[in-house]
């Protein structure tokens, strides 16, 4: 069969069946392998032959887990990572020289604020944040010495929504690289290699394993930029284990399903949110009221999980709401099977200044609540009942 929708991809894409004939795949977990021969070994090392040589490099579990992204990304070629943050550096690292300059959206996640503005420095990397409401400041930011634009749709945490195209555009017309951090939607809700993204980077933690099991990134995308992350990644060593590797492979099989209800969820309580007297405002990405949802409904097959919003009476109003919580966890993860209630500037975004926090549109009251996959009304009644 050719043309197998995303969901049956999710669950056929596996390796070839072993001797044993087994229906779910086996773990490999070794960290070498062995070699037939001397040519065998040197044609290995050569690369003239493609096949796994040291875990570091490549595993079957890592190899049947990037190939299962690559097909919902729409990408040539990926590498799985560590962690998140392990595929963000890794891959910005890879791609940059010292002089190279960086064009970012001015709303991301904290850490990747700390990249830019705490370790690139000092390898003479240089930046400039642009504002996410307007694209159009970008053009006056890009330099000679300009590499790549990076941004998050959604945003973290504010959930704002980025116009993938005009980013595609702007990129094309001064010929620099578009990198997209695409953990909020996850490869069902949004395909940015579409728009003209040549790299997309995912946090596997979040909605690729959904249930706060293992820690895992992933970049995939153009096969002679990822062949550059690739050489990188295989000299520093910030490989996926197999293990976490297997464990995706198979969160992968019920992504849709599980963002399907995420995203059920999280639009029925920002409704709720939006007409509650103790709320200052919401936003998600397909509530009518999002300043970009035309943007969101043309490039997101729904909204994701993650919905903000101010509770009135700022700093001590939203330490009262936290600390009312009964049901949902206060925890700084998000794309959980458990809903999880976190306040980004005290938390995931707390290393940054007053004035960088609010160029990022995080105020002292924001909440961000990742949505789960609890009963909706037992979500409600205990924000409700915080909020009360």
């Amino acid at each position: 069969m050719s043309n197998k929708k995303f969901e049956t991809n999710a669950i056929r894409t596996q390796l070839k069946r072993t001797e044993n004939l087994e229906h779910s795949v086996p773990l490999y977990l070794t960290s070498s392998f062995v070699f037939e021969d001397a040519e065998d070994m040197r044609a290995s090392f050569a690369e003239e032959k493609e096949r796994n040589i040291y875990s570091r490099y490549s595993n079957p579990n890592t190899n049947e887990f990037v190939e299962k992204v690559c097909q919902m990304e729409g990408a040539e070629q990926g590498f799985a990572f560590a962690s998140g943050m392990a595929a963000v550096f890794s891959t910005l690292a890879a791609l940059l020289d010292s002089g190279d300059h960086v064009v970012s959206a001015a709303s991301i996640f904290g850490s990747t604020h700390s990249l830019f503005n705490n370790f690139f420095p000092k390898w003479n990397i240089s930046h400039s944040y642009f504002d996410v409401h307007n694209l159009d400041s970008i053009d006056d930011l890009i330099q000679p010495n300009t590499k790549l634009i990076y941004a998050e749709t959604p945003t973290n945490p504010g959930v704002d929504v980025l116009d993938l195209e005009e980013l595609g555009q702007i990129a094309k017309k001064h010929n620099v690289l578009l990198v997209i951090d695409n953990c909020f939607a996850s490869p069902y809700l949004q395909q940015p290699i579409k728009f003209g993204a040549d790299l997309v980077i995912h946090s596997g933690t979040k909605l690729m394993d959904g249930q706060g099991r293992v820690l895992a990134g992933i970049t995939v995308g153009k096969r002679e930029l990822m062949d550059k992350v690739y050489r990188f990644s295989r000299i520093t060593g910030p490989a996926l284990s197999p293990f976490n590797a297997w464990v995706l492979s198979k969160s992968l099989e019920t992504l849709a399903i599980r963002v399907d209800r995420h995203c059920d969820n999280a639009l029925k309580l920002a409704e709720f949110l939006e007409g509650h007297d103790q709320v200052n405002w919401v936003k998600y990405p397909f509530l009518k009221s999002h300043p970009k949802y035309e943007v969101a409904k043309k490039q997101m097959k729904a909204g994701g999980c993650v919905v903000a919003f101010e509770v009135k009476g700022g700093l001590e109003a939203g330490r009262t709401f936290f600390d009312s919580i009964k049901l949902l966890s206060l925890s700084a993860n998000l794309g959980d099977s458990r809903s999880i209630v976190t306040h980004p500037a005290s938390t995931t975004h707390s290393k940054l200044s007053v004035e960088e926090r609010a160029a990022s549109g995080i105020t002292e009251g924001m909440v961000r609540i990742s949505v789960g996959l609890e009963h909706i009304d037992d979500i409600i009644a205990d924000i409700s009942q915080a909020l009360g």
